[in-house]
C-alpha cells in the first residue's frame, strides 16, 4: 500500500494489464486528466459480475481501442494501493480509499495502428509510447509507484526470460 492510513473504506475491485510489444517494451500512455506527466499502463474497475480477465480486456478496448493481446501470467494475489486522502474523498463518490488490483502480463498481438486512444468517447490519454520495463517506477504517478514495482516483481521472471522468442 502506498500510504498507510485509518480508513474505513473498502478498496475498489480493479484490474491492470501490463502490456508488452514484441520487443519486451511496456505499453503506458500519459493521463488526459491530470495537470502532471502522469502515464499509466491499462488499468480500470471490475465491474458487478464480472471476472477480472474479462475486465481486463474490457478496460483494455475501452482506454487503447483494442485488446489485441494474449496473457502470459496473472498475480496470484491482489495487489492493493491507497488513494491520497483528498483524491480518495473525490473520486468514486467518495466511496473507497483505492483500489484493490489484479495484474495481467500480456503480449500484444497487434500492431501500434491498432492503438487507438480515441476509441472511446471520453479517452482517457492524450499521448502514448513503449517503455522500458526499468522505467515504469518513475513514469508513474508517486502515489502508484509502490504498486507498479510490485507488478514488476511479479512479472520479472516474464521479463528477464520472456517465454516468446520473438521478444
Amino acid at each position: 500500500m502506498s500510504e498507510e492510513r485509518d480508513d474505513p473504506r473498502p478498496y475498489r475491485p480493479g484490474v491492470g494489464v501490463m502490456l508488452l510489444n514484441d520487443a519486451g517494451r511496456v505499453f503506458v500512455a500519459q493521463r488526459a486528466d491530470t495537470q502532471t506527466a502522469a502515464w499509466q499502463m491499462p488499468q480500470g474497475g471490475v465491474d458487478p459480475g464480472e471476472d477480472p480477465r474479462t475486465a481486463a480486456f474490457r478496460e483494455m478496448a475501452e482506454e487503447i481501442g483494442t485488446d489485441k493481446a494474449e496473457v502470459i501470467a496473472e498475480t496470484p494475489d491482489w495487489l492493493y494501493y491507497d488513494l491520497p486522502k483528498d483524491l480518495a474523498d473525490r473520486l468514486w463518490d467518495g466511496q473507497y480509499r483505492g483500489q484493490m488490483q489484479k495484474w495481467y502480463l500480456a503480449r500484444f498481438t497487434g500492431t501500434d495502428a491498432d492503438i487507438r486512444l480515441d476509441a472511446h468517447h471520453h479517452p482517457e490519454f492524450t499521448t502514448w509510447s513503449w517503455a522500458d520495463p526499468a522505467d515504469l517506477p518513475d513514469l508513474i504517478i508517486g502515489f502508484k509507484r509502490p504498486l507498479y514495482e510490485k507488478v514488476l516483481e511479479a512479472f520479472r521472471p516474464y521479463l528477464d526470460n520472456p517465454p516468446d522468442a520473438s521478444f
